[in-house]
C-alpha cells in the first residue's frame, strides 16, 4: 500500500502542473477572487476527475478505443469550450485607469456553487481527461492486480497530492492580487479567453483531423520522453 501512495505522488504533481483551461482558470480565480473561491472551483473540477475515474474503472479497453478517439466527442467539447472563450472575451470590459483595484469581495453559498459547477464542467466537457484516466487504469491496473482497495489508494493519492498542489498554487496566485491593476485584470482576464479558444480549437482539429493532431502529439512525446515512457499522453489538457 505504501508503495501504491510513493508511486502515485509524482503523477498528482504531474497532473497538477499539466498547462491547460483549468490550470489558467484556477489561477485567475484565486488572483481575483480569492482562495475560497478558487477551492471551491478545484473541488468541482475534482469531483469530474472522480467521476471519470468511477467510468474508467467500471470501463474495457474496448470502451477506451470506441470513446477517447471518437472525433465527435473532441468536436462537441472543443466547441464549448471555443464558445465559452469567445463569451467571456466578449464580456470583459476594460476598467478606467483611476479605479482602484477591486478588493476580493465576499461570496455567498450560491457564489461558490456557482464556481464548483464551472469547475466541474470546465473539466468535464474536456473528452481528453476520460481518455487520461482511461489510460491510467489499463497502465496501473495490471501493477496493482485490478485490486479495488489497491486502485482506490492509489488515485486517491494521485488526486491528494493534486489537490495540495493546487493549494499552493492558489495561494501564490492570491498574492498577486495586490500587484493587479484594472489594466492588469482586463488583460488577464482577454488573456484567459484567448487560451480557451485556443484549447478549443485545438480540440476541434484533433476531431476534424486527427491524424495531424496525432503527428504533433508524437513530436511532443518524442521531446518529453519522460512521460511517454509511462504509456500516459502529454495531450491531456488540465
Amino acid at each position: 500500500m505504501f508503495q501504491d501512495i510513493l508511486a502515485a505522488i509524482p503523477l498528482g504533481f504531474f497532473l497538477a502542473f499539466l498547462l491547460g483551461p483549468v490550470f489558467f482558470v484556477l489561477l485567475e480565480t484565486a488572483a481575483i477572487k480569492g482562495f475560497r473561491a478558487a477551492l471551491s472551483f478545484d473541488a468541482g473540477v475534482i469531483f469530474a476527475d472522480i467521476i471519470f475515474l468511477i467510468i474508467a474503472y467500471l470501463s474495457t479497453t474496448k470502451l477506451l478505443n470506441s470513446i477517447k478517439d471518437d472525433p465527435s466527442l473532441f468536436i462537441f467539447g472543443g466547441g464549448i469550450l471555443v464558445t465559452y472563450g469567445i463569451i467571456q472575451f466578449i464580456q470583459t470590459k476594460p476598467v478606467l485607469q483611476h479605479e482602484e483595484v477591486p478588493e476580493i469581495q465576499k461570496l455567498n453559498k450560491r457564489d461558490y456553487l456557482g464556481l464548483a459547477a464551472k469547475g466541474f464542467l470546465l473539466n468535464f466537457i474536456n473528452i481528453g481527461v476520460l481518455g487520461f484516466w482511461l489510460g491510467l487504469i489499463i497502465v496501473f491496473g495490471p501493477q496493482m492486480e485490478m485490486e479495488t482497495n489497491r486502485i482506490s489508494i492509489f488515485f486517491g493519492s494521485v488526486l491528494g497530492t493534486y489537490l495540495v498542489v493546487d493549494i499552493f498554487k492558489i495561494l501564490a496566485a492570491k498574492k498577486l492580487n495586490r500587484k493587479l491593476t484594472p489594466t492588469r485584470i482586463y488583460r488577464v482576464k482577454k488573456g484567459i479567453s484567448i487560451i480557451l479558444m485556443v484549447f478549443g480549437i485545438f480540440l476541434v482539429g484533433q476531431g476534424l483531423v486527427p491524424q495531424e493532431i496525432n503527428q504533433l502529439q508524437e513530436q511532443i512525446d518524442n521531446i518529453t520522453p519522460e512521460n511517454s515512457s509511462n504509456g500516459v499522453s502529454t495531450s491531456i489538457w488540465k
